[in-house]
């Protein structure tokens, strides 16, 4: 441990969230004695004097923006105009006003939506630019993507230390199981799981299951994160992932198994893919703070499917 926490006050937006817990759960483990979690009851970080007020309630050295207005690809159709709104400004604003009072250091956290549609894989940092996102999730992706632009823009004209980062596809417990607002990995989890417990000798897909994602156990994700806060300092964007890349129908299909449904799988082909394939070329994380993910893709979705199995009266 570098003892870059101890002394710095750290605002984590998302803290009380998914990845939010596990990021905070390293920063105890790194000794960090100020962690502040602007929670959404007391700020609404759309909100400019929500956003002056955590600032001067909380004075952090640190931010680390991981709240976001997120969804699967039902969620990001029916509300392309909110979730584009709502992360632009929160993550605008969260610079401008870190930028004012000249904190120390704003890591951002992107989105591999922001990646054009047809990126060559694995996806290399250098290709971002080179062409329009995915449709189902543009607007959340650019949203995202400004906060590259600004960061840069930032550093290059006032010095500000505002990195960007690129995670691909969470998973793990405690992930969203809603089945309007969940991901690929927990959505396939709850219909597996709830079929066997009711009988249900099929379950319904979305698209034909034929594109490709990668996938990062959340604990992993975060502590990418926090290796990057304490050692990155560079303008460059930053992939956050495995490399590791699996089709959407052999994830179903791992997921039945280790879930035990033995029934069909029925692919709704009149519904979008989204992205025909998604890996990430990870070298840069490795190079430029030693990141690599630690755990394998069954250990992560037999801890996932457990923690939903235990606690799945309570999450919906």
């Amino acid at each position: 441990m570098s003892g870059f926490f101890e002394d710095r006050r750290v605002v984590v937006t998302g803290g009380a969230g998914f990845l939010g817990g596990f990021v905070t759960e390293g920063l105890q483990k790194r000794g960090c004695r100020n962690i502040l979690v602007p929670k959404i009851e007391d700020y609404d970080l759309v909100s400019i004097k929500d956003i002056i007020r955590m600032y001067e309630d909380m004075r952090p050295d640190v931010v680390v923006h991981l709240a976001a207005v997120v969804g699967g690809i039902g969620a990001n159709r029916e509300h392309p105009g909110e979730f584009f709104y709502k992360n632009l400004m929160m993550g605008v604003q969260l610079i401008e006003q870190g930028r004012i009072r000249n904190i120390e250091k704003f890591v951002a956290i992107g989105t591999i939506c922001a990646y054009p549609k047809f990126t060559p894989v694995p996806f290399k940092e250098k290709d971002l630019w080179n062409g329009y996102p995915e449709e189902t999730n543009a607007p959340y992706g650019l949203a995202k993507k400004m906060l590259l632009v600004q960061s840069q823009a930032y550093r290059t004209e006032y010095g500000f230390n505002s990195i960007f980062l690129l995670p691909v596809n969470l998973y793990g417990p405690g992930d969203n199981f809603h089945p309007a607002t969940s991901h690929v990995i927990p959505a396939l989890i709850k219909k597996c799981v709830d079929a066997v417990d009711s009988g249900i000798n099929h379950i319904d897909c979305w698209g034909t299951g034929n594109v490709s994602r990668e996938f990062i156990y959340v604990a992993d994700a975060a502590e990418g994160i926090l290796l990057a806060t304490e050692y990155y300092n560079d303008p460059g964007p930053v992939n956050i992932g495995t490399g590791f890349e699996i089709t959407i129908k052999e994830l179903a299909e791992k997921i039945a198994k280790l879930t035990g449904f033995k029934g069909d799988i029925c692919w709704d082909s009149s519904k979008p893919d989204g992205q025909p394939r998604r890996c990430l070329d990870t070298s840069r994380a490795r190079k430029f703070f030693g990141f690599e993910a630690k755990t394998s893709f069954d250990e992560g979705l037999k801890a996932t499917i457990d923690w939903y199995k235990a606690n799945r009266r309570g999450v919906l």
